[in-house]
């Protein structure tokens, strides 16, 4: 189990990392190598032999692997990003990069996206190597630059130009899962994640005849432009059930006595209360407007017209998120994928994710475990190429009214201590066993 100093150290461990700003503006504008030479350090500190790698200066990722004690085992991923969103101070209780320790609780851009998760890697390997703890097969620890924009320097890198680090990895664990979920009636479950929808990120270019704006226009890009906007904003997608997300229908459906019709899926998250959150946005593809770029005076109708589209689609179903786009925009609004990655789907009756099951139910034996699909995605993406199965699992138990999913990209993110603690002992227990 975890010693004392692996709980000092996880806390100590996510406050420093936050301390460093690796804020990712997007377009090559990050710097990861402060915090992955910090997370090196910890790592040769326990008897490791890391690895830093970059396809850009200063976009730096480490790598390195646990020998485990069965040779013939296929090894595990486990991986968490350095980089975070950025944070604009003016909008926080504390200075976003304090790291600061309060009342029990860290605060601080990172401290659940992730570097929460990364802390808690490092105090997990540093105790092994105190305890003298092998695993059972062997474990490839990586830290990523660049997930929070298109992990070019980052997880896509790794995969693409260094695959014989990763050799033998079969599946891997890392953001965002096994976290406590409260319902509101006294349940609290507990979602790890076993998918990812698809990311289609859109640009969409509408052309027009440009002229005079007090003159009849009927090829005017920003009319085109809107139109289309408004279509695809108010498109209703159907219901695209995956094997995860009907697994996690049927498992909350039998937890709260609800008959599981998955014929009725709607009436079906009705009934579930506030647990449809954990499905809701994964029972159909996606795609929201979220910015244009037209114009560049009141009075001059411009020849071209830009939106841009976060859209995001199911396992199997990104034809047919292709050709719904093409419906939509129509005839006068070209679109192109801006970032695309695929969509991910894992077993939910592995041996691995029943040793997670088994992990946080040892820690928190009044929580429910239950399958879920992340709406999102993580660098598990980018490892998929290597044939890896990714798994969502960074466990932390919260208290009732901590809003987990606000915290990501929000203002005034912050982790509780005791959610550091649990972390630790659950991961130590599910990687020893793993």
């Amino acid at each position: 189990m975890a010693d004392e100093q692996a709980l000092d150290e996880v806390v100590r461990f996510t406050s420093d990392l936050i301390r460093i700003d690796t804020s990712n503006f997007g377009g090559g504008d990050c710097r990861e190598r402060p915090a992955a030479e910090y997370a090196a350090e910890q790592l040769a500190g326990a008897g490791l032999e890391p690895i830093l790698l970059e396809r850009t200066e200063g976009r730096t990722n480490v790598v390195t692997r646990i020998e485990g004690t069965d040779p013939s085992a296929d090894a595990l991923l486990v991986h968490g990003h350095l980089d975070v969103v950025p944070a604009q101070a003016a909008d926080w209780s504390v200075d976003p990069f304090s790291g600061e320790i309060r009342d029990g609780v860290v605060w601080g851009r990172g401290a659940v996206d992730m570097k929460n998760m990364d802390a808690m890697i490092l105090a997990v390997v540093r105790a092994w190597a105190r305890q003298g703890v092998r695993p059972r097969r062997d474990i490839v620890v990586a830290f990523t630059a660049d997930e929070e924009a298109s992990a070019e320097d980052g997880s896509g890198f790794l995969a693409d130009h260094h695959p014989e680090l990763f050799e033998g990895c079969t599946e891997g664990v890392s953001e965002s899962g096994a976290f406590t979920f409260h319902d509101g009636t006294g349940r609290q479950l507990y979602p790890i994640a076993a998918g990812e929808r698809g990311t289609g990120w859109l640009k969409l270019t509408a052309r027009g005849r440009a002229g005079h704006g007090s003159k009849v226009n009927k090829e005017n890009a920003v009319t085109r432009l809107a139109a289309a906007v408004t279509r695809i904003g108010e498109h209703t997608w159907p219901l695209r059930l995956t094997p995860t997300v009907t697994a996690a229908l049927t498992e909350l459906a039998a937890l709260y006595g609800i008959e599981p019709d998955l014929d009725k899926v709607d009436l079906l998250l009705d009934k579930l209360g506030p647990a449809a959150k954990l499905v809701e946005s994964t029972v159909r593809n996606s795609a929201n407007p979220t910015m244009l770029n037209a114009g560049y005076k009141v009075n001059v109708i411009p020849g071209e017209a830009v939106a841009f589209v976060d859209g995001r689609h199911l396992y199997g179903t990104e034809d047919e998120f292709r050709a719904t786009l093409d419906q939509l925009t129509g005839p006068d609004v070209d679109w192109e994928f801006q970032h695309r990655e695929v969509a991910l789907q894992a077993p939910v009756d592995s041996p691995t994710y029943a040793r997670m099951r088994a992990a946080v139910e040892e820690f928190a034996p009044e929580g429910h475990v239950v399958p879920y699909c992340m709406s999102g995605g993580t660098d598990a993406k980018q490892f998929s190429r290597l044939g890896i199965t990714g798994y969502g699992f960074t466990p932390l138990r919260l208290p009732e009214g901590y809003d987990y999913q606000a915290m990501f990209h929000g203002v005034d993110e912050r982790v509780p201590v005791e959610a550091l603690h649990f972390g630790v002992r659950v991961l130590d227990r599910f990687l020893r066993t793993a």
